[in-house]
């Protein structure tokens, strides 16, 4: 799709080279830097996509390869002391589930997930939350690909280093269907 614009942490994950024709905004590495990034891009124009493209380990077995999620939360949004419920944030008017199609929840936190969860989800990165939410308030659609390189354990660093890079063709083969 001309002109939607595509979120990715790191080039590392996707060079823009893999996909000339479409302008890659690198967010940087967790939630903040992912909102920030996300914020400024809406600020300048509304474009009719926003995709996020990134990595992420596996806490539902069975999941491999370029996967599109359908949903993401927030793993380390934790106030229960406060009366809520793991995932959801005091005050907010948007739902601790925020959902923009079928597929996977993605569990979003600010820490690299090298165990399950606590938060039910099937996958686990850093990034997709904040973006979605961001894509919400602005009103631009969203879809989240996420290539996956880890079972998000104790070997999951070095799985993701050995496999960052593997999903790029596959998201510029998705990229050029779309």
């Amino acid at each position: 799709m001309q002109g939607a614009l595509i979120f990715v942490a790191l080039e590392d994950e996707l060079p823009a080279s893999a996909v000339p024709s479409h302008r890659v905004i690198y967010t940087g590495v967790g939630k903040v830097n992912a909102a920030l990034a996300a914020a400024a891009a809406f600020a300048a124009s509304r474009p009719p996509l926003a995709v996020n493209y990134g990595t992420a380990g596996a806490v539902t077995p069975g999941l491999s390869g370029l996967i599109e999620a359908g949903a993401a939360a927030q793993r380390d949004m934790d106030i229960r002391p406060l009366g809520l419920a793991l995932g959801e944030t005091f005050g907010d008017a948007e739902p601790a589930l925020l959902r923009w199609a079928q597929g996977p929840v993605v569990g979003t936190g600010d820490n690299f997930a090298a165990a399950r969860p606590e938060l039910a989800c099937d996958l686990v990165d850093m990034e997709a939350y904040a973006l979605a939410k961001a894509a919400l308030r602005a009103s631009v659609p969203f879809r989240c690909l996420k290539y996956v390189t880890d079972a998000a354990d104790e070997g999951a660093a070095a799985d993701w280093a050995a496999n960052k890079a593997k999903g790029a063709a596959l998201f510029a083969a998705w990229l050029a269907r779309l």
